[in-house]
């Protein structure tokens, strides 16, 4: 038995194309050679990879769930870190009343320092304004 099959006749690849698919992959880069170049990335390289690789290295192969879960949890610390998720333990259903929540507390707290805000005048008498500044005279 060889290797190379004889073109039959009936395939819908002409004599020509097919020889020309050949001498293409018989002439194509290897795999690393394709890495050194960048054009292809390495396939074992994860987005977590990197943060979980000192606990693969750890934890033995046959044990695989807390490794599981540290890269998973060290995932959500980061995107909570950058504001992608949101900072709550709540259940989702309950995270947009949680929302509401902080938000009416803020708005509360915000009035609550307004109504405590010194006037102008005392800020005259301080002498963190001039007696010509007055906030509450529009130019």
């Amino acid at each position: 038995m060889s290797s190379e099959m004889p073109p039959t006749t009936t395939s819908p690849i002409s004599l020509e194309r097919r020889n020309s698919l050949e001498k293409a992959i018989q002439n194509r880069p290897e795999a690393h050679e394709l890495r050194e170049k960048h054009i292809l990335l390495k396939t074992n390289a994860a987005p977590y990879s990197s943060a979980c690789s000192a606990t693969r290295a750890s934890t033995s192969p046959t044990y695989r769930q807390p490794e599981q879960s540290h890269c998973f949890s060290s995932r959500k610390d980061e995107l909570v870190e950058r504001n992608i998720l949101p900072e709550s333990t709540a259940a989702p259903a309950l995270q947009s009343h949680q929302r509401e929540l902080a938000a009416a507390m803020r708005r509360d707290s915000i009035e609550k320092h307004l109504q405590t805000r010194p006037s102008p005048a005392e800020l005259i008498k301080e002498g963190i304004l001039e007696a010509n500044e007055n906030p509450l005279d529009e130019p």
